[in-house]
């Protein structure tokens, strides 16, 4: 079996509101790592350190080096699972991404669509990632998940680029949602409500829980193979509760990358 490429971007610089996301590859790892827990995941597949060709994680001192590091670390055709830093990270990684694997479909939970034109001034804000994405046509597909603040110019975004959004308020048409193409998970931790991830940045209450994030990365029936997960924010958060459900997620998004992407 190849392994999966395992990345940290740690980066925070086009955070809106707080810092802190750029700790949180570094923490994550230790969260995995955690003696508190195993590293089984649901379907029974053992997630061990050694499943991964860990590149580490980095430094940035340059938003645009985000695209270079990952595109140096794809190796051919392996999947590849990104640790974050702010929701910016998204667009230079997909870049990448895009240029080895070709454009897939996109899985985004999240509260926020992302799809600003520019947020403050910024086009490459952590609010804009997915309107670059989209301008770009990097992917075929744009599905969000769990959004509940959609503001007027994200709504028009949203028609402009054809994207297929499921707000939390509509989240029963998640069970006629069909996939067919390859995906890519990115997946914000502040899609979870409150309750179940004080660690982030931007508290959006009304969220998904823990169990319904791991029930849409588990139904997925298509190869995964690339995969972020973005604004966890260890300095919000409370008893490492976040942080165990980063790790969480890593190994439920790794295992479903193995057992769908038969080597």
């Amino acid at each position: 079996m190849n392994k999966i490429i395992l990345q940290g971007i740690m980066y925070d610089d086009k955070s809106s509101f707080l810092k802190g996301p750029a700790l949180a590859p570094q923490k994550i790892r230790e969260h995995y790592r955690s003696p508190s827990a195993n590293y089984f995941a649901e379907n029974g597949l053992e997630i061990a350190p050694d499943i991964f060709d860990d590149k580490g994680d980095f430094q940035i001192s340059s938003y645009f080096d985000i695209e270079e590091i990952t595109s140096k670390n794809i190796n051919g055709k392996n999947s590849i699972l990104t640790l974050g830093g702010d929701h910016s990270i998204s667009y230079p990684v997909i870049k990448a991404f895009q240029k080895v694997h070709g454009t897939v479909d996109v899985i985004h939970i999240d509260a926020h669509a992302d799809l600003y034109d520019s947020f403050e001034g910024d086009p490459y804000s952590h609010a804009c990632p997915f309107a670059r994405i989209m301008e770009e046509k990097l992917v075929n597909r744009l599905i969000q998940i769990g959004i509940r603040t959609f503001s007027k110019h994200q709504r028009e975004q949203a028609k402009k680029f054809g994207v297929e959004v499921i707000e939390m308020n509509g989240l029963h048409k998640l069970e006629s949602l069909e996939l067919n193409n390859p995906v890519y998970i990115s997946l914000d931790m502040d899609a979870l409500d409150p309750a179940y991830a004080p660690g982030v940045s931007h508290y959006e209450p009304g969220g998904l829980s823990t169990r319904e994030v791991l029930s849409i990365i588990q139904s997925i029936p298509v190869p995964i193979p690339g995969a972020d997960i973005v604004e966890y924010n260890p300095t919000r958060d409370i008893n490492d509760m976040t942080g165990m459900v980063c790790a969480k997620f890593l190994k439920e998004i790794a295992s479903k990358m193995i057992e769908n992407n038969p080597q």
